[in-house]
């Protein structure tokens, strides 16, 4: 059993909008709903083995108001309170408040240092590891190719803004308006080649295994768990791996805030995580996920519901 949340987005500031100005941002009670998650999970019977967060954990907008190191130590100090290891997926909000050097130096760097758990390129965040005997968790990068958190003078951050260019042709990179592929924004991220090499390499492994797998980032890859302008800037190229392959049984993301769910063609259960930033007070957005042999059952909390995804 592990449990799982996303788009926590703390900031100790009174409740606002997102950018479009039309949906509330609980950006104080976030913290204490998570707090409410841990305790939950906490008094799990059987307890649960692991937590995955989707992203998000701070607001974008401590860092405009200096306050990104307190805001994710407060979020890092409740997630601490868990006996379990939690896995961190990075969102383009953890962006906005530092660079990605700055990241692998904090708590919310979860892929483990030294060994080969991930790709050659330390700077990408994908790693896997073995949940259990017969399942692997996959944590993917999907910002891997994006602007954001890099330093403007780099090659990376010069070719992502050129991919991003080639299909935005806005003046605001983070509008889709009139865009043929709405995801094209620069809230989004992509996989580089590499990272998509790796990615098939332990899809392989897990075949040749006979694991199933289980994968989390921030992004979701498929256009049916999206709005269609959530989605990662190459899903297809991640789905092609996937579905080479017969170990995938699920795909957790966050980032849509309302949420999704679709069973793909392959049979994959891909799961879009409602976020806690857009719950309000008196209701809540976390789930625990009980894996069988041949099913996961989602309990979720809140604006969660329940799910039952057969493999």
């Amino acid at each position: 059993a592990f449990g799982v949340i996303a788009d926590i987005q703390f900031a100790d500031a009174e409740d606002g909008h997102d950018f479009g100005g039309c949906r509330r941002r609980y950006y104080r009670h976030s913290l204490r709903l998570l707090r409410e998650a841990v305790q939950a999970w906490g008094g799990e019977n059987p307890p649960i083995d692991f937590v995955l967060q989707l992203g998000d954990s701070i607001d974008g907008l401590n860092a405009r108001r200096g306050e990104a190191e307190s805001a994710l130590q407060q979020v890092l100090e409740v997630l601490g309170q868990l006996p379990v290891p939690v896995h961190h997926a990075w969102g383009n909000h953890e962006l906005y408040n530092f660079s990605r050097a700055r990241l692998v130096h904090t708590g919310l760097c979860s892929r483990p240092a030294g060994g080969s758990d991930g790709p050659p390129d330390r700077d990408c965040q994908a790693y896997h590891c073995s949940l259990a005997a017969g399942l692997r968790l996959v944590v993917l990068d999907t910002y891997d190719v994006s602007t954001l958190g890099r330093d403007p003078g780099s090659p990376h951050y010069q070719e992502s803004l050129r991919v991003l260019r080639e299909k935005n042709p806005n003046a605001d990179l983070n509008s889709p308006a009139g865009l043929k592929e709405p995801h094209f924004v620069a809230f989004n991220g992509g996989f580089s080649q590499a990272q998509l090499d790796w990615f098939d390499e332990v899809l392989k492994f897990s075949d040749e295994n006979q694991e199933k797998v289980i994968i989390m980032g921030h992004v979701p890859i498929h256009p049916y768990a999206s709005n269609g302008v959530c989605l990662a800037w190459n899903y297809e190229a991640a789905l092609s791996v996937i579905h080479s392959h017969r170990c995938v049984v699920c795909v957790l993301a966050g980032h849509l805030h309302d949420g999704a769910y679709c069973l793909d063609s392959h049979g994959v259960h891909h799961l879009t995580l409602e976020g806690v930033i857009e719950t309000p007070p008196e209701s809540n957005a976390f789930g625990t996920i009980y894996v069988y042999e041949d099913k996961m059952i989602l309990k979720g909390r809140g604006r969660i519901p329940d799910r039952v995804m057969h493999f």
